[in-house]
């Protein structure tokens, strides 16, 4: 919706807000105090077909340009990849599967700072149920986490305990989904992770947890430093560590000769990625308004989505060659499309722009002292070794290095990053 956040309370259908034919994100006009407007509203997803109809021909009218020269992802997403999705998009892939399964769920708005927030929201059955607040970012979304959702409100039915359960709050990011465009500068990490905060009081809940990686992460932390009383401990799948002395190291392109095995797996895939993996967040940190392709282009959307970490990148190459992953065709597929009906390609882009005026470091320890807990998966942009989370964390709680899993864990790795989530709050439940 392109117009004012009057569509979403005007639309109220039998309970429940519809999506119109203007498609897109509610937004406020003017700001306001984080506690103005408490109401929270009930929320579903219903994409008009014409929406569907346009998306395919875009598709189809794709003007492609000549496959890369070279036998390997050097020169970015490869083109037999992006045939085969396009491919799949047009003839194989259904978004109604994906609205059913988000309408199942119990999804929310209410507005926080002037923006509309979308949110999922499950309390358990079982009494106790720890509060988690599930923070995704980008090229992720809300979709990222819908898989931990059953095993973590509903244990006794995944393998779990009954106090193992959690209540989720999986709220959509500012400029994302199906969340509010921000119209005014300022909204950075910190001041998410103040609306979050808010977002928590007005649910009620006066103990909770929170957990992010990428964008998630940064939120989290930044939550910590805020010290709501509430808030008793978090945990990250992408920490941030990284001393200043390898920080600087990678700068200058010196390695430290004493590292440890982690340590200079850590050093190797950082400076990798600086290398070669900064592209996208240098265009939408320092020109995001520039890139009115990705919001013309589906084509242009999903290459640009998909070329967000070599190993992710290769994972998804593998799944549209017909491997099989912890994705699916669908799963990647579900997450454009998202992108693509709410047009947040460029809103969502704002974040880094917001972010690189703040020079700061986004894997640099933010001195968070309250209880922390850290999940290193081997493929995600780097494994955060042990020895840097015990010094970037003085009350690391709980540490584990994964044997398998990426960037998207909670996506891709579900039982793994549901097992993590357990082990990691059960000291503070």
């Amino acid at each position: 919706m392109k117009k004012s956040k009057n569509i979403l309370t005007n639309t109220m259908v039998a309970g429940a807000i519809m999506m119109q034919s203007t498609l897109g994100n509610a937004q406020s006009v003017a700001p306001a105090s984080l506690s103005s407007e408490p109401t929270i509203r009930p929320f579903q997803v219903k994409v008009p077909a014409k929406k569907l109809e346009d998306l395919k021909r875009r598709i189809l009218a794709t003007q492609w340009p000549e496959p890369e020269n070279v036998k390997d992802a050097s020169q970015g997403v490869q083109y037999a990849t992006m045939q085969a999705l396009a491919k799949y998009w047009t003839t194989s892939y259904d978004w109604r599967n994906m609205e059913a399964k988000l309408n199942a769920l119990p999804q929310f708005v209410t507005t926080i700072d002037g923006v509309d927030i979308h949110f999922i929201h499950v309390r358990s059955k079982h009494k106790n149920a720890l509060p988690v607040i599930i923070t995704h970012g980008w090229p992720g979304s809300i979709i990222e986490q819908m898989k931990v959702i059953g095993p973590l409100t509903d244990p006794t039915a995944y393998g779990g305990k009954a106090e193992d359960a959690f209540d989720v709050v999986i709220p959509s990011l500012p400029g994302h989904g199906f969340s509010g465009k921000p119209t005014e500068l300022g909204w950075t990490a910190a001041r998410i992770a103040k609306a979050w905060i808010e977002l928590m009081n007005r649910l009620g809940y006066k103990k909770y947890v929170a957990q992010g990686g990428d964008w998630g992460n940064a939120v989290t932390e930044l939550m910590a430093l805020q010290t709501p009383p509430g808030l008793v401990g978090i945990h990250t799948n992408m920490a941030a560590t990284v001393p200043a002395d390898i920080a600087k190291a990678l700068s200058t392109g010196v390695k430290p000769a004493d590292l440890s095995p982690d340590e200079k797996n850590a050093y190797e895939q950082l400076d990798y990625f600086y290398k070669t993996g900064l592209g996208y967040a240098n265009e939408m940190g320092l020109r995001p308004q520039t890139l009115y392709g990705i919001a013309d282009s589906p084509i242009g959307l999903a290459a640009w989505m998909l070329d967000h970490d070599a190993r992710s990148y290769a994972l998804i190459a593998r799944v549209f060659a017909g491997e099989t992953e912890g994705l699916t065709k669908d799963d990647i597929i579900d997450n454009i499309t998202l992108y693509w009906l709410t047009n947040t390609a460029v809103s969502s882009a704002r974040l880094y722009w917001e972010t690189f005026q703040a020079k700061a470091g986004f894997f640099d320890p933010r001195n968070v002292t309250i209880p922390v807990a850290v999940s290193a998966f081997p493929d995600e942009i780097y494994a955060a070794p042990k020895s840097w989370a015990e010094k970037a964390y003085p009350h690391l709680i709980y540490f584990n290095k994964l044997e398998k899993g990426g960037h998207f864990a909670a996506w891709e790795q579900p039982t793994l990053f549901t097992q993590e989530l357990r082990a990691a709050f059960k000291s503070l439940r």
